[in-house]
């Protein structure tokens, strides 16, 4: 590792002679790709020296985050819950959580594009608030990560154990989950290039599956118009609807996020500061599209919502998917699912591995020296891979403990995800108003502090929701798991900053997104990198 040391901290410095557009996507006459040493100088500028290579091409970059993201994983591990939940009208869901999403990701695209450091919202929080700020972000982001690991292995077992002719018993569940991990950690452990070329593969299974299967479903098991979109069965109970579609639509909170991948891997990508918040929006566009027409063909092939809001079909996946395709013709289509979920554990892995490796080269948390190894020959860090192989696999172990613990696992890595987002988009907006001016290729210009604010809103709404306790007839602490969940994270992560001070070990940049001038306004003293 190479860094500077906090008096080299890089300051803000206004665009180059290259003005960035307010309009992501108009043409750009100088954004070709620049040869793999301008990339690195841009890094080094930025206090760093890569030990990555950069093998990831735009394509491969975006298929990271849309197999991250995986439609095919969002919507059938929480179908029948916000079928059941909401009836057909939770798939509109889909489209207010991707509205949302997208300002984050608009938000992302802007840091990124300014920060292309490997780690992603580690050291995005780092450089624009500090090095308290941006522990706390990373370390809820990483357990949030290995829990979303967890809760992927842990929804394919029931789709593994129909393809196998077995029972979906917890014990059948968890068996498939840890294969799903193995096989997930053995890609990972295989190099970029491998990983670049698995994700590929796995957008491209995904996708075609997904219009296969959804076009098939719609052509010959139609069972509803589209005006079952609007009715919701009696779903509500009598009761408001409004309640139960915010219940249900946990299904669209879980669908988007994964864009933010595409920057975990960012020196890994050729050509960072262009391609990456490019990546992250195709992300949300064509995911976003996927999982809805996903999602509105389960809708209308599902013959009996009744019986799926009553708990008598208690899988209308399946139940849709074998009517339509006879046995056979299901277990091919289970096949794409399970290559799906096996794409998503694989990205996700990949993420909280950069990012462990990330907090390691900054000496961040213990065992740092272990941790912030790159394999010489794969060029990846394995120590950190390990990590995020065996804490997930704890996590699946446990969930026999749980009747539902499928839900509950992704009820808290969805708000612990979304915490760490809104961390990053809080310390964004809090820089801008310090007077920070996003200063990469991509950013929104005028409207940048517009949709920052926006996004925050969006962000607190959606924790809101998932936190709301539902079920007052439970025990207290199982009404309350989800926001306890995310109160014993942050609590434990508090206490390890307060007894170790790991975050002040390091002395790479931090908290210089802000301009000197603006700092030395309010405190007259020389400026440091910020603690």
């Amino acid at each position: 590792m190479s860094s500077t040391s906090p008096s080299d901290a890089v300051p803000h410095r206004p665009p180059t002679s290259e003005p960035p557009t307010s309009d992501p996507s108009a043409p750009n006459p100088s954004a070709s790709r620049p040869p793999a040493s301008d990339d690195d100088a841009r890094l080094a500028a930025l206090g760093y020296t890569s030990r990555f290579r950069r093998d990831m091409s735009l394509w491969a970059n975006f298929s990271l985050g849309f197999t991250y993201l995986s439609p095919v994983v969002g919507v059938y591990a929480l179908f029948a819950f916000s079928l059941a939940t909401g009836g057909p009208p939770m798939i509109w869901s889909f489209l207010v959580a991707g509205l949302g999403q997208l300002l984050v990701a608009l938000v992302f695209g802007e840091i990124v594009s300014q920060y292309p450091v490997s780690g992603g919202l580690y050291p995005w929080a780092r450089r624009l608030w500090g090095r308290r700020w941006a522990w706390l972000s990373g370390w809820v982001y990483l357990i949030a990560l290995l829990v979303t690991i967890a809760s992927v292995a842990y929804g394919a077992g029931p789709y593994a154990a129909s393809l196998l002719g077995v029972r979906p018993t917890a014990n059948n569940t968890i068996a498939c989950a840890l294969v799903i991990l193995v096989i997930a950690t053995v890609i990972n452990f295989s190099g970029t290039r491998t990983l670049a070329r698995a994700a590929i593969i796995g957008f491209t299974a995904e996708l075609v599956g997904a219009l296969a299967v959804g076009g098939w479903l719609l052509l010959t098991e139609r069972h509803h118009g589209l005006g079952a979109l609007f009715d919701d069965f009696g779903a509500a109970g009598g009761g408001s609807y409004a309640a139960a579609f915010l219940a249900a639509g946990l299904i669209g909170v879980f669908q988007y996020y994964g864009f933010e991948a595409c920057g975990d891997v960012a020196e890994e990508v050729r050509d960072p500061a262009r391609r990456i918040p490019r990546a992250m929006r195709m992300t949300i566009y064509v995911g976003g599209a996927a999982a809805t027409f996903v999602a509105l063909a389960l809708v209308l092939s599902v013959a009996d919502v009744g019986a799926v809001i009553s708990g008598a079909d208690p899988d209308p996946v399946t139940t849709s998917l074998t009517a339509a395709f006879g046995s056979a013709g299901t277990k091919v289509v289970l096949g794409i699912v399970l290559i799906s979920f096996v794409s998503c554990a694989m990205s996700l892995q990949a993420a909280a591995s950069r990012l462990l490796y990330a907090y390691a080269r900054d000496d961040m948390i213990a065992g740092s020296g272990v941790l912030r190894r790159v394999s010489a020959t794969r060029h990846v860090p394995p120590y950190a891979l390990l990590v995020a192989g065996v804490v997930p696999a704890l996590v699946v172990l446990g969930s026999k403990l749980s009747a539902d613990a499928l839900t509950k696992i992704i009820s808290f890595a969805s708000l612990g995800i979304y915490l760490a987002f809104q961390m990053v988009v809080l310390a964004a907006l809090r820089a801008r108003l310090k007077g920070w001016r996003p200063a990469g290729p991509f950013t929104l210009g005028r409207w940048g502090l517009a949709v920052n604010a926006a996004a925050l809103v969006y962000g607190v709404s959606a924790m809101v929701n998932m936190a709301w306790p539902r079920t007052p007839d439970a025990p207290w602490y199982d009404n309350w798991i989800v926001a306890l969940s995310g109160a014993v994270v942050v609590s434990v992560g508090l206490a390890y900053m307060a007894l170790t001070r790991h975050y002040g070990r390091g002395d790479a940049p931090a908290g210089d997104a802000v301009p000197a001038t603006a700092t030395a306004a309010v405190d007259p003293r020389p400026r440091t990198a910020s603690t």
